[in-house]
């Protein structure tokens, strides 16, 4: 679960505040901590009230969403055997909670930046790094931004990847999102969403139950 957290660190945050429940969108990085399951770190705008006005009784949750992609019954050999298919959607999430902590320290704040896009700029051949602008500049943005931390109590991942198919058919739902080349961007998203399918299918191999088995999958820890 903390690889699917940190392969698609762009989460949906739920909070309950004096207006009720809000969902803000924004990256988050995950550390160890000291933590058994971790800790979420962010920043938001200060204008944001999610920092200021949360209630500290009600666990904030953070989503994060893996791949997902409609699945057409057409892909599916059993479709010509018999013809008892339905579409579906298949997808992998995991959903975390915790407490909400808000952090206005300065130094804490860059910490956080430069590691948030360490991790962005990895892989590129000139990464831009915090130093790279004026001081003041970054003083007056980090002035303008609030942190907080999440340390999670509760990770629960849910996944539905056509467990309840038989082999035959999962296999040929992983070439029918995988296998198109047509050579516009549309098929290339499939294509990625297609090896992205396979991937989560062998990451998430020891927690798949036996093929037939109720879906989604959920694990919590």
């Amino acid at each position: 679960m903390h690889d699917l957290v940190r392969a698609q660190p762009f989460a949906t945050l739920v909070t309950i505040g004096s207006n009720g429940m809000t969902a803000d969108h924004l990256p988050l990085i995950l550390l160890a901590g000291g933590s058994e399951r971790g800790i979420l770190q962010g920043h938001v705008a200060r204008p944001n009230p999610v920092w200021s006005d949360v209630d500290p009784s009600v666990d904030a949750l953070a989503i994060f969403h893996g791949p997902h992609h409609y699945v057409t019954p057409s892909w599916y050999p059993s479709k010509a055997a018999h013809g008892k298919v339905v579409p579906t959607w298949n997808y992998a999430v995991v959903h975390a909670y915790g407490s909400l902590r808000a952090i206005e320290d300065a130094d804490w704040l860059k910490a956080h930046l430069k590691a948030l896009t360490a991790r962005q700029e990895s892989g590129r051949d000139t990464p831009w790094e915090i130093d790279d602008a004026p001081t003041e500049f970054i003083d007056r943005m980090v002035a303008g931004i609030v942190g907080f931390e999440i340390e999670v109590s509760r990770l629960e991942g849910k996944q539905k990847m056509s467990q309840n198919r038989d082999e035959a058919d999962r296999a040929s739902a992983i070439r029918g999102l995988g296998g198109r080349r047509v050579g516009n961007g549309a098929a290339r998203g499939r294509e990625d969403t297609g090896l992205a399918f396979k991937q989560r299918f062998d990451s998430f191999a020891k927690f798949t139950p036996p093929v037939g088995a109720v879906q989604p999958f959920v694990v919590v820890i």
